[in-house]
This record gives C-alpha cells, sequence and structure tokens, in this order.
C-alpha cells in the first residue's frame, strides 16, 4: 500500500471514531474558560474596575499575546493526547494488526500516521486559537483596551501557535509509538505536563541554575516558539523567560527535536516488534 492510500486508511480511522471531537470539545471548554477568566481579571485590572488599580497591571502591548497564548500556554496537553491515542488505541484495540497486514512495511504506517497528526494539529489549533482569542478579544474590547487583531505580529503568532499544536501532536505520536500501553503513556504525559515540568519550571524562578536547563524543556520551547505565554507572568520572570532569551524559530526546532527523537525511538525500540 502506497503512502497516499495508507495516509486515506488513516484519516478514516482518526475521524470515523468519537477519540477526536470528544477531545475538541473538552479543549474548548478548557481554554475558553481559562482565556475568559484571565481576561476579564487582567483587563478589568488594568482599566481599574476592579482592585483599584492596585492588582495586576501588564504594559498593553503584552496583554493581548498573553491571552490570545493560553491556547497552547495550557491547551498543548490536548494535541499532545490526541497524537498518543491515535497510536496506542490501535495497541489496545489490535487494529494494528490488520494495518500491518495491508501495509507490511511499517514505516509507511507511522509515516501516514505523521501525515495526519499534521491535519489534526491543524485543526486542533484553529479550535484552540478561537478558544483563546474569541473571548479574549471580546472582553478587550469590551474594556476599551486594544485587540491587535489588526497587527500583523499578532497573527504571525497565532500562525505558530497552530504549528506548535502541529508539533504537539507529533510528540504524542512519538510517545504513543514508544510507549504501547494506552494508561501508562496517558499517565506519563499528564504527569510530566501537569507536574514535573511546571514544577521544574517555577523553581527555575528561585534556582537561577536551573533556568539554562528548563527552557529547553518541551512546554518551554512550546512556549518560545508562540512567544507569549501566561506561565512567565505566573511563575515569575525566571521560569520561561531570560536575559538572553531564545528566538521564536529555536524553540520551534527544540519542540521538533523531541518530535523526531520520540517517533525514531518508537520505531526501533517498540514499532518494528510483533503485535500480539
Amino acid at each position: 500500500m502506497s503512502l497516499v492510500a495508507a495516509s486515506r486508511s488513516e484519516f478514516t480511522k482518526q475521524f470515523s471514531t468519537s477519540m477526536w471531537w470528544i477531545l475538541a470539545i473538552v479543549l474548548v471548554a478548557y481554554v475558553g474558560f481559562t482565556a475568559t477568566v484571565l481576561a476579564f481579571a487582567l483587563a478589568a485590572s488594568s482599566t481599574g474596575s476592579i482592585g483599584g488599580g492596585e492588582g495586576p497591571v501588564l504594559p498593553s502591548d503584552q496583554l493581548s499575546p498573553l491571552l490570545y497564548s493560553t491556547a497552547t500556554a495550557v491547551g498543548y496537553v490536548f494535541p499532545l493526547l490526541m497524537g498518543t491515542l491515535m497510536v496506542t488505541a490501535e495497541f489496545r484495540h489490535k487494529t494494528l494488526t490488520p494495518t500491518f497486514l495491508a501495509t507490511p512495511r511499517r514505516g509507511t504506517v507511522l509515516w501516514a500516521k505523521t501525515a495526519i497528526g499534521v491535519v489534526v494539529g491543524v485543526l486542533f489549533g484553529v479550535i484552540g486559537v478561537i478558544s483563546s482569542v474569541g473571548p479574549s478579544a471580546g472582553l478587550l474590547a469590551a474594556y476599551g483596551l486594544d485587540t491587535d487583531l489588526g497587527s500583523a505580529d499578532t497573527w504571525a503568532m497565532i500562525g505558530r501557535m497552530v504549528l506548535a499544536y502541529v508539533l504537539w501532536v507529533i510528540v504524542g505520536i512519538g510517545v504513543g509509538a514508544l510507549v504501547r500501553n494506552q494508561v501508562g503513556a496517558i499517565v506519563g504525559v499528564l504527569v510530566f505536563t501537569q507536574f514535573l515540568e511546571p514544577v521544574a519550571r517555577a523553581a527555575a524562578a528561585f534556582v537561577e541554575q536551573l533556568e539554562p536547563v528548563t527552557r529547553y524543556l518541551p512546554g518551554a520551547a512550546s512556549d518560545t516558539l508562540v512567544g507569549a505565554s501566561i506561565f512567565s507572568v505566573a511563575a515569575g520572570p525566571g521560569a520561561g523567560a531570560s536575559s538572553d532569551p531564545l528566538e521564536w524559530w529555536v524553540g520551534g526546532l527544540v519542540l521538533l527535536g523531541y518530535a523526531v527523537v520520540l517517533l525514531v525511538l518508537g520505531y526501533l525500540a517498540s514499532w518494528r516488534r510483533d503485535v500480539a
């Protein structure tokens, strides 16, 4: 079976089940709620509507990027989980057996999954961007603040956010190929993204020697690629920030590097093994 035919088969697999749209709904709810609460708090505080002007006030040129980037800062776990499930679901339900019988070249199957992962990443990226930009821009406008939607820099950042989603899906595919057990893979993803990395990046705010290391962690690389993140404000200037910050394209290359390494390791260590 050719790569085109294998990709068509993978497309049917991914979009004929409820997995993708259930995760998309949760993504909308989670990112939309977070963006709405942050936009209300920061916009109201910036205009003095709450807190008597004593609340956190950000420079106007940082407010909209920070709010819009909520889609990646807190929502990146969803494309990562989607990519992981794209592979581990096949191990769990034994659907890889007929797939490998139809396409004996297993590398072609993995390439096809990666190609469809790009499509899924773009789809989730657009959904995530709408979920964060919509309520944030609406609240900024309601408080008389600039939404920056007419700025080319804003749209460039939005494009990088979608790219980050694509890379996270591919990272997830690599994780799924490396860790066959679905429960183990999902637990590992959640522990790392929701506990280990956030704690490490928060610790970097107080231990200067950690910052050169934590800036190359996957989540930090994603934030660098996007160019903004609520995490840098919540955790302090040392977490994810630096006196010599990385360029956005470096963050993209680091995240791409994680994806490539995980895919190669997954293919060599697990993908070529027999499927029970």
